[in-house]
Formats: C-alpha cells, sequence, structure tokens
C-alpha cells in the first residue's frame, strides 16, 4: 500500500508540475479552446491574476507530492483545483474526463494512504 501510494502521489505531482511548467515557459503551446471553452477561458484570462495564481498553487503542490513533504497540505489544497477541473471538463468540454477522473481517484487514494493525518481536522 505505501509504494502504491508513493506511485500514484508521484504521478500526481508530475502532471501537476508539466501542466504549470509548461504554463509559465510555454514549452507546448495548447490548441486554442473552441465554442464554449473558448468564452470561458476568455472570461478567466481577463481577470489576469487567475492562470498565474492557479499554476503557482498546481507546482507547489506539485512539488509537494513529488518530493513526499507537506503532502496532507497538498491534498487539502488541490482539491479545490481537481473539483473545478471535474466540473469544467464535465459540463464544458468532455475531452478530459479520463484525466479528471484519474486526479480525483489518484487524490483520493493518497488521501486515504495519509488518514491519520486529517484525524485533527475532524476534531472539535
Amino acid at each position: 500500500m505505501k509504494i502504491a501510494t508513493i506511485i500514484v502521489r508521484s504521478l500526481m505531482g508530475l502532471l501537476f508540475l508539466f501542466a504549470s511548467i509548461t504554463f509559465f515557459f510555454k514549452f507546448i503551446t495548447p490548441p486554442p479552446p473552441v465554442g464554449a471553452m473558448k468564452i470561458f477561458s476568455a472570461g478567466l484570462e481577463a481577470s489576469i491574476y487567475f492562470f498565474p495564481m492557479l499554476m503557482v498553487v498546481e507546482f507547489v503542490c506539485g512539488l509537494a507530492f513529488v518530493t513526499g513533504r507537506f503532502v496532507t497540505l497538498a491534498s487539502i489544497l488541490i482539491s479545490p483545483v481537481i473539483v473545478n477541473i471535474v466540473l469544467i471538463h464535465a459540463f464544458i468540454d468532455p475531452k478530459g474526463l479520463p484525466v479528471a477522473f484519474f486526479l480525483v481517484l489518484a487524490n483520493s487514494f493518497v488521501a486515504y494512504g495519509n488518514r491519520e493525518n486529517y484525524k485533527s481536522l475532524f476534531k472539535a
């Protein structure tokens, strides 16, 4: 179980690191969004701060997952991002649903593997 958690945690971390690094350094030019996704992306880009903030959170959480430090905190911080990824792909762009479901399962698996660390969050 411990080795599986490390593997899943590392894969999820690498995915977030890859996404954030390619955003900041423009290694890969993504295809332009079309339809409703174009309108949604344009709205987020118009806010100016959103995508850089999102990518910083993804980068920090990806580093935490890959290094194995602050995994519980990273899992909590990345959860709202994963929820938004799932909702965007469920309602606007269904092509990305497999990756979104992987992220949900991976984060759930990592959280379950570190379930002892979450007990103090649920104490009154």
